[in-house]
């Protein structure tokens, strides 16, 4: 039998320890010298056929139980767990990696287990919890991952180019006059840049000549759209500086992060300049926060509206804490800001007894919906559909649902808790955050086990559910 060299000191420790034998008793059943077996136990010698043979005989074992290939398999699942960036500064050779598996590979196991835990804990406080999701970022990020905790993590409220916005707001006169007047006007008389609209039907927005300063916008964008895309370049040319310091200061580690972060911050002095700070916050409060009305009132997109109340954040002037999504068909969170204490889920989709997928099956309606998360927190939920493209019959279109709410204690302050029961403990729908950090047991919509849990299944009955789910503290 070709057996190759075989370290297997651990399972010969055991087997002798089992039968409660020194190794001076062992090494005499197997015919061999203490010194030999003290080497063995110790994988210093790998073991010779003649004693494979002793063991198998004497102690009615299965050769193949001493096989290598539970060796090999720990190996390669600890190589792969060390490969993990976490380990950046240690790297290891083969050499220790078999010492480990050998001699001590209850650690071994210990160890990926361990780094399994990580992993599934960094995806759960990266999810629930922005103070603690910074201590779970080890792992590398993307560049737009980057990008979206910085965004994160200053609450979606940058104080330097939302003071200057607003101040150039009031230079222009926003909210005095037509905005897409005001914002032209200001483009050519500051910096000489006229605006044309290109002839071309394409997917082309925008497009900024800096040879000729023309800015070309596409004819058929909505004036929504078309006023932004005239802030955006005005951001780019009075802000640049600004927002290249702010980039620089966040010390991404890529270029790629940096660029992306630059665009993020020309969009939002974009948003700030036709949104400026304490107007729009205060005719928000007059309006109790009706959308169409904001959205009318200023001549913005009901998404602008929403993104811009999530920014609310300005210290000793903060507005309503609101959470902001915007959700594809398929419930990936495309955009997503929480000032609440509801916090969205990094991984996976959305929970799908949210109201915010109704809105597909509505659209052009605004869905309320009283909820309450595991924790018992209560909310007010607001979701409706908006359509993005579409320009021309061949074009394609992009279907979103837009996600709001606030926590109840703040409802009276908008207008869609009117005639809602909100004292009513029972017209608030469970809903969760991700299936995979949801500890709710007896939900039938679940699409998958929660991290934090232990499954019982019962072949003799059946649930909505194939398994029950058991709390690993009970």
């Amino acid at each position: 039998m070709a057996v190759g060299k075989l370290y297997i000191g651990k399972k010969v420790r055991d087997l002798r320890l089992t039968t409660h034998a020194t190794q001076a008793q062992f090494a005499e059943r197997l015919g061999i010298s203490i010194s030999y077996l003290n080497q063995i136990e110790n994988n210093q010698r790998p073991v010779s056929a003649a004693v494979l043979l002793s063991l198998a005989g004497k102690f009615k074992i299965d050769l193949s139980d001493l096989s290598g290939g539970e060796g090999d398999r720990l190996l390669s699942a600890l190589s792969e767990a060390l490969s993990d960036p976490l380990f950046a500064a240690y790297t290891v050779n083969l050499q220790e990696l078999k010492l480990v598996v050998h001699n001590a590979p209850g650690i071994a196991h210990a160890l990926i287990a361990a780094h399994q835990g990580f992993r599934h804990n960094s995806e759960q406080l990266a999810s629930i919890d922005d103070t603690l999701g910074r201590a779970s970022s080890i792992a590398e990020n993307t560049p737009y991952e980057e990008v979206r905790d910085f965004f994160h993590f200053v609450d979606n409220y940058v104080h330097e180019i939302d003071m200057v916005a607003e101040e150039l707001a009031q230079e222009i006169g926003i909210g005095e006059q037509d905005a897409y007047t005001s914002l032209s006007k200001y483009l050519e008389n500051t910096f000489g840049v006229r605006i044309s609209r290109s002839n071309e039907d394409d997917d082309l927005m925008r497009s900024f000549d800096k040879d000729t300063r023309i800015l070309t916008l596409n004819p058929y964008l909505p004036p929504a759209t078309r006023d932004f895309q005239i802030a955006l370049q005005i951001a780019q040319l009075s802000a640049g500086q600004l927002v290249d310091r702010v980039a620089g200061n966040a010390a991404f580690r890529t270029k790629e992060a940096y660029e992306i972060c630059r665009i993020g911050l020309h969009n939002y002095f974009a948003g700030a300049l036709l949104l400026p700070y304490r107007q729009f916050m205060e005719t928000a409060r007059q309006l109790r926060h009706d959308l169409d009305l904001l959205a009318v009132r200023f001549g913005a997109s009901l998404e602008q509206v929403c993104h811009r109340l999530s920014t609310l954040q300005r210290p000793g002037q903060k507005g309503i804490p609101i959470f902001f999504a915007r959700i594809d068909r398929a419930g990936n969170i495309t955009k997503r800001h929480s000032a609440a204490k509801l916090q969205f889920a990094r991984f996976g989709a959305a929970c799908p007894l949210w109201n915010a997928h109704q809105a597909f099956e509505a659209p052009g309606r605004i869905i309320r919906q009283l909820a309450q998360t595991p924790d018992g927190v209560r909310y007010l939920c607001l979701a409706t559909q908006i359509t993005k493209g579409g320009r021309g019959f061949h074009s394609s279109r992009q279907h979103y649902a837009l996600a709001l709410g606030c926590q109840i204690s703040y409802a009276d302050q908008f207008v869609y808790a009117d005639d809602l029961d909100l004292g009513n403990r029972t017209a608030f729908d469970p809903i969760g955050i991700s299936c995979r950090i949801c500890e709710r047991t007896h939900c039938a919509s679940r699409a998958v086990p929660p991290i934090k849990s232990q499954l019982v299944v019962d072949h003799n009955s059946r649930s909505p559910l194939p398994y029950k789910i058991r709390s690993i503290t009970e």
